[in-house]
């Protein structure tokens, strides 16, 4: 099979090959993500250095990033962000503005989810070995991190956009338009719509009455990396927003990619809560408060995540994405399924899968 012309892949080589540390002929895919955007991993000669106190490096990452699709500057600035946060992000090396390409110090090949699900990961004991609870407490102490580091300089001073009720409301849409509407072939009634409506107006009033932060976004398995140095090694940040304080830790506790159980969920978010709380952070006082923030929070992502995986799959022909859909919707129902006035949606995804009603509300 004769291979298929990549011109952007042949510029980035010649680009490569002005830099003697890297061994641009040795270019090899590392990773693509839910974006336009492509990674590619590249050897470093044995003992070369990097100018400007950036030190020696064993590989290197190249991401492409189409400027006509996916500009470089939200990245750049919100590395530079979470760097003056304190927390573990790739360090620049070269960047290439016009043609889209920026080289990143490596952070390894082994995200968290591989770690997670790896029979070498110590579960419990041992110490000096790393274990799950030791990957998420890092996890969660780097969140404080940036979100502490955020207040104190004042998140309307940082140059981020905020999370606001359009946006929200624009993100869950994507559930009827998506994954109702496309991936499920279902039209929804007027009234379907109208409680749907209601429902995502009362998710948008909750996620806004949390304190601000600087939040991530996507901050799961998938972006965070196991490193030799400290971990968690942060990726995927350049869509960071300020927003909810709770978001992030919904995207780590209830991933669409590995599930834990809902003590174990319990645990780390009253161990992360009591992080915050000693950070200074405006966290409600009461963890049951906290805790109905998160889960509502949960809801509004979860609709999103549906909406799109869907899209991903029929508009992207990123079918991969269609198996993560039933976590996400088990996700989607057990709060649904706790709170009076998720009924609706409840209904309505009985109605799409041909369910029989079963409601059995806490809140």
């Amino acid at each position: 099979m004769v291979p298929t012309p990549d011109p952007r892949l042949e510029t980035a080589k010649a680009w490569l090959s002005q830099f003697p540390q890297v061994d641009a002929a040795a270019l090899a895919p590392a990773s693509s993500d839910a974006s336009f955007r492509r990674y590619f991993r590249a050897p470093c000669q044995a003992g070369a250095s990097w100018a400007n106190g950036q030190g020696h490096h064993a590989s290197v990452i190249l991401m492409d990033a189409p400027p006509d699709k996916e500009p470089l500057a939200a990245f750049l600035q919100t590395a530079d962000l979470f760097e003056a946060a304190g927390v573990h992000v790739p360090q620049r090396l070269a960047i290439n503005l016009e043609q889209g390409f920026l080289l990143l110090s490596d952070l390894g090949q082994t995200p968290y989810l591989t770690a997670l699900q790896s029979d070498d990961l110590a579960k419990s004991g041992g110490e000096s070995q790393i274990t799950v609870s030791m990957l998420y407490r890092e996890a969660w102490q780097a969140m404080v991190r940036w979100q502490a580091w955020s207040l104190a300089k004042g998140p309307d001073s940082l140059g981020l956009p905020h999370y606001s009720a359009d946006k929200l409301m624009a993100e869950m849409q994507l559930f009827e338009d998506w994954y109702a509407g496309r991936h499920m072939g279902s039209s929804l009634t007027t009234d379907e719509k109208n409680q749907l409506n209601k429902l995502m107006q009362w998710l948008t009033q909750s996620a806004l009455a949390q304190p601000q932060v600087m939040v991530h976004r996507d901050y799961h398995s998938r972006n965070l990396m196991l490193t030799a140095e400290r971990n968690p090694g942060i990726i995927d940040f350049q869509d960071a927003v300020i927003g909810p304080i709770s978001y992030d830790l919904v995207s780590l506790l209830r991933d669409a990619y590995i599930y834990w159980e809902e003590p174990q969920q319990l645990d780390w978010a009253i161990r992360y809560w009591q992080d915050a709380k000693s950070a200074g952070l405006p966290i409600a006082e009461d963890f049951a408060d906290f805790w109905r923030d998160f889960e509502l929070m949960g809801l509004q992502r979860h609709l999103k995540v549906l909406g799109i995986f869907a899209r991903l799959c029929h508009r992207d022909g990123k079918q991969n994405y269609l198996k993560d859909l039933p976590l996400v919707l088990q996700y989607t129902r057990s709060v649904a399924n706790r709170y009076i006035g998720c009924g609706s949606l409840l209904r309505l995804l009985d109605r799409l899968e041909n369910r029989a009603v079963q409601a059995g509300y806490t809140f």
